[in-house]
């Protein structure tokens, strides 16, 4: 069975998702695009051969037609989630739902909701779960390796360039128009957490600021644009330096660059770094989501794990070190190696490589994934799956307690029992 798709949101998420398709057309074909902005929803439904008939400008022209679609990715602004996930739901859609699910727990709960409601597969895209870097800490752990699971660090390396990119300059900037930036970027990691220590989690406590992208750190002479600026040429910051650099290489052109803009010239740049707000500068005050925070979360079973994201590190994988009663487990998103408590000795993994998806986005994770939701919408094996909308809720209910927590001064904050 080929299983149709209708893509809603042409963005870089949604592009990625649908880039499945084409790389195995004989298991999914995009049908149907939906987008407010035309050259991106031309540029999707080019790339896939979708009828003009089946474009829309919107995803509520969308679903005045009859369902069009065995399944929809939704890849939509994080505020404009919940209302399509649930219209679509109603419609008889399987969904695969770009994260966070919504920037409201109220919301996600209704999401939630909906699918249950309707019985559609609601899949949101934790994609961390789906890499062969997560299937290697995951079999240790399984296997008893590590004994019983006494506490984790985890550290997400956001990087200083992307979270200019992504939450001063970008969509993410601001908590009323997005979400907190632990939510937007964090999901993914609550999530990876709770699936390797496997337990409910019982608290949640976070400290956590915006320390440095805000006027009071603006340096004497800086302008409101790198463009203008007489102190670029020394800010780490500068979006001259960095998406000029991002033009020279043809790998960042499909993100973070096009994000800017579709024109890939020079011209096309420099009109967006004047005009846009990817040209601004850090420190102009427009932002107010949490730029370095710190999670702690005690599990119902006594482990505890602690998750820190920054922006002040370079990019890269995430790492973690997994501390059990009879082993030690290291990981840097691509090597994991295991100490045994018992002969002293270690053993690490290669999880680099293998696999045709392997050099997909989220180190394989953005591929697996699209594969188990089209082989479920397809056989209709719903335990192609490694989560389902209740685990989804599981992060989000961390998320939203440790942004309580973290505005209450790191009062921990208990979560609901199951």
């Amino acid at each position: 069975m080929t299983v149709t798709l209708a893509v809603v949101g042409a963005g870089n998420r949604g592009s990625t998702y649908a880039g499945f398709a084409l790389r195995h057309p004989e298991r999914a074909r995009v049908v149907a695009v939906a987008d407010p902005r035309p050259a991106h929803r031309a540029a999707l439904a080019d790339a896939h051969g979708v009828a003009a008939s089946a474009t829309f400008d919107s995803w509520q022209d969308l679903v005045t037609r009859p369902r069009l679609a065995d399944a929809v990715v939704l890849a939509t602004p994080d505020r404009e989630h919940a209302e399509p996930a649930a219209r679509l739901a109603d419609l008889g859609y399987h969904i695969l739902l770009e994260k966070p699910i919504a920037p409201s727990e109220a919301e996600c709960e209704a999401v939630a909701a909906a699918a249950e409601r309707t019985g559609v597969l609601l899949a949101v895209c934790h994609v961390l779960r789906y890499t062969r870097y997560t299937d290697a800490v995951k079999r240790h752990v399984d296997a008893g390796a590590l004994g019983r699971i006494i506490g984790v660090e985890h550290l997400e390396p956001v990087g200083w360039w992307h979270f200019a990119h992504s939450y001063v300059r970008g969509n993410w900037h601001r908590a009323e128009d997005s979400s907190s930036s632990l939510l937007a970027k964090c999901c993914h990691d609550l999530d990876w957490l709770r699936y390797i220590v496997d337990d409910t989690p019982a608290r949640v406590s976070s400290v956590g600021a915006l320390h440095h992208f805000h006027p009071g750190n603006r340096p004497r002479g800086a302008a409101d644009r790198c463009l203008d600026c007489r102190v670029e040429p020394t800010c780490p910051y500068s979006a001259v330096r960095f998406y000029r650099d991002c033009l020279a290489d043809p790998d960042r052109h499909e993100w973070p660059l096009s994000v800017l803009t579709r024109d890939l010239t020079d011209a096309g740049v420099d009109a967006a770094l004047r005009e846009g707000p990817y040209g601004r500068c850090v420190y102009g005050g427009g932002n107010d989501v949490a730029d370095h925070q710190s999670v702690t979360v005690s599990f119902a079973g006594g482990a505890t794990a602690t998750l820190t994201m920054s922006a002040f590190t370079p990019g890269g994988h995430r790492r973690t070190r997994i501390m059990g009663t009879h082993g030690f487990l290291e990981g840097d998103g691509e090597q994991v190696t295991v100490t045994d408590f018992v002969t002293g000795s270690t053993v690490t993994t290669d999880t680099r490589g293998g696999g045709a998806d392997a050099g997909s986005g989220h180190g394989g994770g953005d591929m697996a994934l699209m594969a188990a939701f089209v082989e479920a919408v397809a056989t209709g094996d719903r335990s192609r799956m490694r989560s389902g909308p209740r685990e989804s809720l599981d992060s989000h209910r961390m998320a939203f307690a440790a942004e309580r927590s973290r505005l209450a001064g790191g009062t921990p904050v208990a979560l609901p029992a199951p």
